[in-house]
């Protein structure tokens, strides 16, 4: 199953921990699916907005959690009121999507060996903030914070820029996923018809953080690679948010134990040295005070040297390590990999699975996204309209809006992109 001394902070910064699981049940969420679940808009998302059911939807496999564990794969419906009716009798606590295969799923146990098989789905990426935990010094694991959150700002705009002009990609969504990360979902029909191999050559090209733990330089970009549009122009948008998010915010050099870390990345003995003899005499120095030192000596030092032991390149490949998106590549690669659905209920957080408009990365707050609790409240006072879900149904719908009707399902494969 898929399943030291610290800076003081201001209160609103304080790593936020709200668990509205409590409000989680059987009932609440039959309730939720009943009455506020936006099936009609996703059914026209799934079966792209034609008329009729398309193999698009009746072939497409979902996936339910139910009675905390329970795992039901290879569930497909006839159309968006079998998937209604299905959904509101489990009332799962998870709606996972899967891929569109030759056959419809529920089927696959009496088909031939090699008949059932994947053959479209969007184009999905995942960003998870525990991929930040080397970085970031305000959470950790499944708790996340105000302050980190803004990585995911600068992953949205990274990612979605590059699959858009680097890859001409126009029908993206990004969705929150209820608790400490973003899914971005590509449904344009070149992008749903991408092969494991191709979906892989995409996932590598917008990967640039490599390495383990005991790896401590996991970006180092040849001078050709730095001039890549799609480098410079991340370069450009991390620089936008970098001093604010690792200098300030996360103070990654405010301590011995943080600024080891970042030194050890110096392909330099002498000058890592030098650095942290330099700020153990001045511990109470800021961030922004010792990047500024520690990037001066880097310049002296590789304009003595030339281009060798990577000093030239080392403030971007820095910039790049601690801030740029990482992403699950796991999540991207394989054609039937499930992802869960928008608008579900987190199980962790009772948070819903939020739409995150385009143009809303910067002003989007997790901690806003409406609970399940909070909706039901909501609902005894007003309609489904009045709640603090509608807004988030409307990003969805207007997202849905700029789909193409499709008449029938094109699932044929087409040539691998070249990059």
């Amino acid at each position: 199953m898929m399943t030291t001394d610290e800076p003081m902070m201001d209160v609103d910064e304080v790593p936020v921990a709200v668990d509205g699981t409590e409000d989680i049940s059987a009932e609440t969420l039959a309730q939720y699916y009943q009455r506020l679940f936006p099936f009609s808009v996703f059914y026209q998302w799934l079966n792209y907005k034609a008329h009729t059911p398309t193999s698009l939807f009746t072939h497409r496999e979902f996936s339910f959690t139910i009675n905390d564990g329970i795992y039901l794969r290879y569930q497909s419906f006839k159309d968006g009121d079998e998937l209604h009716r299905e959904v509101q009798r489990l009332a799962p606590s998870k709606i996972d999507i899967g891929a569109v295969f030759t056959a419809q799923p529920r089927n696959a146990k009496s088909l031939q060996p090699g008949a059932f098989r994947p053959v479209a789905k969007e184009l999905v990426f995942d960003v998870d903030m525990t991929d930040y935990d080397d970085v970031r010094t305000c959470c950790q694991g499944g708790s996340i914070c105000k302050l980190c959150w803004r990585f995911m700002i600068v992953a949205m705009h990274v990612v979605d820029r590059a699959l858009r002009e680097d890859f001409g990609f126009e029908k993206l969504m990004w969705v929150y996923s209820g608790r400490r990360g973003v899914h971005c979902w590509v449904c344009d029909e070149r992008a749903r018809a991408l092969d494991d191999a191709g979906r892989k050559a995409v996932a590598k090209y917008l990967s640039m953080v490599r390495g383990g733990a005991e790896q401590s330089r996991k970006v180092n970009l040849s001078q050709r690679q730095a001039a890549h549009p799609h480098v410079t122009r991340s370069m450009e948008i991390i620089e936008e948010y970098f001093e604010d998010i690792i200098l300030v915010d996360q103070e990654i050099l405010l301590t011995q134990e943080r600024w080891s870390k970042v030194l050890a990345a110096l392909p330099d003995e002498e000058l890592r040295k030098t650095l942290d003899a330099q700020w153990s005499k001045h511990p109470d120095r800021s961030s922004v005070e010792k990047w500024s030192e520690m990037i001066d000596a880097v310049d002296r030092r590789a304009n003595k040297r030339g281009a060798k032991f990577g000093l030239a390149s080392f403030e971007h490949d820095m910039m790049l390590q601690l801030t740029y998106p990482r992403l699950d590549e796991n999540v991207t690669t394989h054609l039937n990999h499930l992802l869960k659905s928008p608008f579900c209920v987190h199980p962790k957080t009772g948070r819903v699975c939020t739409p995150i408009a385009s143009d809303c990365f910067d002003s989007f707050d997790p901690f806003q996204a409406p609970m399940l609790g909070q909706l039901l409240r909501e609902l005894n006072s007003g309609s489904p309209d009045s709640t603090s879900l509608a807004e988030y149904v409307n990003t969805f719908s207007s997202f849905v809006d700029t789909l193409l009707p499709v008449q029938d399902a094109k699932l044929s494969q087409i040539p691998s992109l070249e990059f």
